[in-house]
């Protein structure tokens, strides 16, 4: 619960807000927040190699390998794409539908099997109409039926289960910072300014992974060989 239903004015929205914080900042080990172990966690792996090897020139280069490529590839790429998790969901799901479809695999949306505007037929039976939420799909109606090669592929079983991921905490830090708020944080979609997410945004955020991955583990391959084979001494 957000408060503990003790206290009016100042001190009840005090003890709420605090309550809400920890919600948002998440669980950590010991006395410390997820925030402040991963800060400590970094922290560690930085100075213990440091404290074991007598040339800091590795550890420098090592570390800016790994954070180079985490801080300005990596951590952005998974951060939009967790951030933008249902947008993500719903472009893979709608593209995985339209192959099903034109193959004749089974299909639907978060209700099950839907109808689109091709099955409504012209003279016919009048009760079928187009749900609300056509060209909606959860993770669950991405994860189950017959995928095509390109999705796993283009590794889209790890992009998904990120974006639901993402998803899934957004909806709760938005669900405990509008609480502590009394519903004030809740947003007025009709003055949303911002366009959605298109293909081109996706793919170079999905190539902001990869190419920093790929960064990361050469630059941690190189430097094992440059240490284990004296190349600087040659």
């Amino acid at each position: 619960e957000l408060g503990d239903g003790e206290g009016v004015g100042d001190d009840h929205t005090v003890n709420t807000t605090v309550t809400t914080g920890s919600i948002i900042e998440g669980g950590g080990v010991l006395c410390m927040n997820r925030r402040q172990t991963w800060t400590m966690m970094c922290y560690l792996i930085t100075l213990l190699p440091s404290l074991v090897v007598s040339d800091i020139g590795p550890v420098l280069s090592l570390t800016g390998a790994v954070g180079g490529s985490c801080i300005s590839y990596i951590g952005p790429g998974l951060v939009y794409l967790g951030v933008n998790g249902e947008a993500f969901l719903d472009k893979v799901g709608s593209w995985l539908d339209g192959w099903r479809r034109a193959r004749g695999y089974a299909t639907g949306n978060n209700n099950g099997a839907y109808t689109s505007e091709e099955d409504l037929p012209v003279e016919g039976n009048a009760s079928l109409e187009i749900p609300q939420d056509v060209g909606k799909f959860s993770y669950e109606n991405v994860t189950s039926g017959s995928k095509p090669l390109w999705y796993y592929l283009g590794l889209f079983p790890i992009w998904t289960s990120i974006a639901n991921h993402g998803n899934n905490h957004m909806k709760k830090k938005i669900a405990a910072a509008t609480a502590a708020a009394g519903g004030a944080a809740v947003a007025d979609e009709s003055k949303e300014v911002l366009p959605p997410p298109t293909k081109w945004d996706f793919g170079v955020c999905l190539f902001f992974i990869v190419f920093g991955m790929i960064s990361a583990v050469a630059g941690v391959l190189s430097n094992v060989y440059v240490q284990m084979f004296d190349v600087d001494e040659a």
